[in-house]
């Protein structure tokens, strides 16, 4: 399959569905941390011609964590809703959109899956919803106990936004197996 993984810098769930066999590719403004197939442009300039697309919008004004500034940046928050919704009526057959639990449930409709890390071999808790269409849901493949709320402690730092995006390897590995 050719696949798409958009908004996604670090190319993890890239190279997952690569070790299957897909012709997978990452798209992102920034360029990939590992080196790889990666466009470094907007994704919305690149939604034809793809059989599957998982996409990872930025949260920033999306996330009920940031729910106390959403007034200050009401112009932003739509600017980041348009985007959400462009990507989810791209012309692509299968698509998984991933966020936070966020005001997407509202603007939108409600997620069609909450997932947790630790529901994929990682001992953290962070829930993480997914939107689908022509995809199953994500079965758990390693539920484990230990269970940390490490991404909610994660101290200030400039990219501290960024560490918390970045997916999981034992979600990745699941996008991979399951719907590749």
């Amino acid at each position: 399959m050719k696949i798409l993984i958009g908004c996604e810098r670090s190319g993890i769930v890239r190279e997952e569905f690569k070790k299957r066999g897909h012709n997978a590719w990452s798209c992102d403004i920034f360029p990939t941390d590992i080196p790889g197939q990666h466009i470094q442009d907007n994704v919305l300039n690149h939604l034809f011609g793809w059989d599957m697309a998982i996409f990872f919008p930025p949260c920033t004004r999306l996330a009920v964590s940031g729910a106390k500034w959403f007034s200050m940046y009401s112009a932003e928050q739509r600017k980041a809703i348009v985007f959400f919704m462009q990507l989810a009526l791209s012309p692509i057959l299968k698509i998984a959109i991933e966020n936070p639990i966020g005001v997407m449930s509202t603007a939108w409709r409600k997620p069609d899956q909450i997932i947790q890390p630790y529901e994929f071999g990682h001992g953290e808790t962070k829930a993480t919803c997914l939107w689908t269409k022509n995809l199953p849901l994500l079965k758990p493949t390693n539920i484990v106990s230990g269970r940390e709320h490490r991404i909610h402690k994660m101290p200030p730092s400039k990219d501290r936004g960024y560490l918390r995006s970045i997916t999981y390897l034992g979600i990745a590995k699941a996008m991979a197996e399951q719907w590749g």
